[in-house]
């Protein structure tokens, strides 16, 4: 038997944070040495997340009293964009890291900053940064120092587009991504607009024409389609904790029907243990991944002629973050790919 891959989980305190540390408990292969929290140092996980205090972890720690590496493998970084950055340029080169945050995910430096805010505080790192949607990058995660994982929202429309794409199934100047997730995705910091009233029994736009996935959900498009592609992508937030709903409104090429396209991606992720394809007609409901690490596409023709309509679902917590980060973890570590990942969704 071979010694556990040790991991060190940068930001413990948050929603991802607590879904790494829960998903890497049933992992076979693992053993998580490190937790930071630095609001929350000294403190017991327990104490943050009780349903977690009966697991066997370390007490939180500040990152900068982490001082010593060695007894470290492989670090998940679980921190707030514009943080990871200096962090992990910080990092002894030797350690794997998957970082969970924006910081690495935009290629362009300089869309980076144009959409966040400021100049990116490592550009030289980001030159070696593979940006981990695994069933569709998996060779180069494979080799990489640092993998980016994929943001929660486009995770599901880019899996479901891209091999279009790349086929010439669709029209890529004509894609429309209404998209709805769950307060989770917000994070667990205090906001107003997270709070229980402000958001039960009630919907919204948010973020209309200026969310800053927009330029990730097309960085994927763009490559697929070798030339730059622009998306109508509008998020919506709904009163429940986990999921993330896409719909997926094209235009298919002539002749094409959204049968085709279904099956076109049936054929791509064949044998794949995560994305699943479901038979023309059937749609799926994010009640249907809640927990697990599953992306489910379906989709139907449009009423309208010349148009089709694709539905993705996943669990923004688990294969819109922490799960894909497991997953790009297995595949760096040469690891069977689904280890810690084989839970069956929690239904009702």
């Amino acid at each position: 038997m071979t010694d556990p891959i040790r991991i060190a989980i940068l930001g413990a305190s948050g929603y991802t944070g607590a879904e790494l540390v829960r998903l890497l408990h049933g992992h076979p292969n693992t053993d998580v040495v490190v937790l930071t929290a630095d609001r929350r140092a000294g403190q017991p996980l327990a104490a943050v997340f009780p349903h977690l205090a009966h697991l066997h972890l370390p007490d939180l720690v500040a990152i900068e009293d982490v001082t010593d590496w060695s007894g470290v493998d492989l670090v998940f970084c679980a921190l707030p964009h514009a943080t990871t950055q200096a962090v992990i340029e910080a990092l002894p080169e030797r350690l794997r890291v998957v970082d969970l945050s924006a910081d690495f995910r935009l290629e362009d430096t300089a869309v980076y900053a144009q959409w966040y805010g400021g100049p990116h505080k490592a550009p030289e790192l980001q030159k070696t940064a593979v940006y981990g949607l695994t069933e569709l990058a998996r060779e180069r995660v494979s080799r990489a120092r640092l993998v980016a994982n994929p943001g929660c929202y486009p995770t599901g429309p880019q899996l479901a587009l891209m091999p279009l794409i790349e086929a010439g199934l669709i029209d890529v100047d004509d894609i429309i991504i209404d998209a709805k997730s769950g307060v989770s995705g917000a994070g667990r910091a205090p906001k107003e607009g997270a709070l229980h009233t402000e958001v039960s029994e009630g919907i919204h736009a948010y973020s209309v024409a200026s969310h800053r996935h927009a330029p990730e959900i097309e960085q994927g498009l763009s490559r697929a389609a070798g030339r730059p592609v622009l998306v109508n992508f509008t998020p919506h937030l709904v009163p429940m904790n986990r999921g993330i709903l896409c719909t997926l409104y094209v235009r298919p090429c002539e002749g094409v029907k959204a049968a085709d396209l279904l099956a076109r991606l049936g054929e791509r992720f064949a044998g794949e243990p995560f994305v699943k394809v479901l038979p023309p007609g059937t749609l799926p409901h994010t009640r249907h991944v809640r927990g697990s690490n599953l992306c489910l596409i379906g989709g139907v023709d449009d009423r309208l002629p010349g148009r089709a309509i694709l539905v993705t679902v996943i669990d923004n917590l688990v294969k819109g973050a922490s799960g894909q980060a497991i997953q790009n973890m297995n595949v760096m570590m040469g690891l069977p790919e689904a280890a810690g990942l084989d839970q069956a969704p929690l239904f009702p």
